[in-house]
């Protein structure tokens, strides 16, 4: 008997307190995500792993996690998550003007992502000009979401840093707060311009110019 209780408690309960803890991060602080796609390079790329801090809040220019199921109406058989960055939070206009994007009509400091995607990547098919008014009456964007020309309570206007490819905010609207699964933060092995991009966009999101 004594050394079954023994065998209990040097192995058995170790291991056990270590499921826990693991379900303990895993569910309620960080989890790991794999990219699926093109549409946040070169930033982020198709297959690579990255750690999402559990959270709702964001700030303009962190990159997020969503539940895209309940967010795109046109979603692909199989997909779940899309990994997007937050260009607008509740009360901001957004706006695009010939190569320039604007955010309660302020430039924003896009050195995160080529010219060519600051420029043709983000008219995409909607010109050289856009808002989100005249997004939002395309049709395209979920009927709650429709008419909308701020970005409303408990939500947020996403943006892919491949824009040109991206399926994003443009396309279906905004993002509710309740359907972020959490922040985008990169392992210790990428690189500091990728860290930079990622993670630190936030402090310097507005052009100084």
């Amino acid at each position: 008997m004594k050394k079954f209780l023994s065998f209990l408690w040097n192995w058995i309960a170790p291991i056990a307190f270590g499921i826990a803890v693991y379900l303990v991060i895993t569910t309620f602080l960080v989890n790991v995500v794999t990219i699926n796609g093109d549409s946040m390079a070169p930033n982020l790329l198709d297959e690579q792993k990255v750690l999402v801090t559990k959270t709702h809040e964001a700030k303009r220019g962190d990159v997020i996690v969503f539940d895209a199921r309940k967010e795109d109406p046109r979603i692909q058989a199989g997909n779940k998550d899309y990994v997007k960055r937050v260009i607008g939070i509740p009360g901001d206009t957004v706006e695009y003007r010939n190569g320039d994007l604007y955010v309660n009509n302020k430039k924003v400091n896009e050195s995160f992502i080529s010219s060519d995607e600051q420029q043709t990547g983000t008219e995409a098919s909607f010109g050289s000009t856009w808002s989100l008014g005249t997004l939002s009456s395309t049709g395209m964007w979920k009927k709650s979401d429709q008419g909308k020309t701020v970005v409303p309570k408990n939500a947020y206007f996403v943006l892919g840093d491949h824009r040109a490819v991206s399926n994003d905010s443009r396309y279906f609207g905004f993002v509710s707060k309740g359907h972020v699964v959490g922040r985008v933060i990169v392992p210790f092995w990428y690189s500091n311009t990728v860290k930079k991009n990622v993670e630190k966009e936030r402090n310097h999101f507005f052009a100084t110019n």
